[in-house]
């Protein structure tokens, strides 16, 4: 599936107390690049709420590499690796911008879930439809 980038200036409240970027923080990069992805194919906030649901993140893996610290410019790419029934599997990776070198790399299960009550419920193909990948037909076929 198509991956999507987005960069993210690191805070210097987001440090810990080695100096670098506090764990705990490298989920909000995680959930920021999965909403910017969202918005970024049509599935906003609004179409979430015309659906009726929301997708949340039930577990996260998260393996850090190498440190970032204040000031950094970090690129976050993210990508769907899977969509079924009610469960979306992200990869994520994060390098400082313009550095081939991994500072984290992840995986995410999101569940969406009726709004209202909160209980899984299968991923809308109006959602779907929208993170999958279309088959590139040529005119001759």
């Amino acid at each position: 599936m198509q991956s999507f980038k987005t960069l993210l200036r690191v805070r210097h409240y987001e440090m810990d107390a080695l100096g670098h970027v506090n764990n705990a923080v490298y989920q909000n990069y995680l959930e920021q690049a999965a909403i910017e992805h969202s918005e970024h194919l049509g599935a906003t906030l609004e179409v979430y709420r015309e659906l009726g649901g929301v997708f949340v993140m039930r577990r996260v893996e998260i393996d850090y590499l190498r440190p970032a610290v204040a000031g950094d410019t970090l690129e976050v790419t993210t990508w769907l690796k899977e969509m079924r029934g009610t469960r979306a599997f992200r990869r994520y990776e994060i390098r400082k911008h313009n550095e081939d070198d991994l500072l984290v790399t992840a995986e995410a299960l999101w569940v969406w879930v009726d709004a209202k009550t909160m209980r899984p419920r299968p991923i809308p193909n109006r959602l779907s439809d929208k993170f999958l990948p279309t088959p590139n037909l040529s005119a001759t076929e």
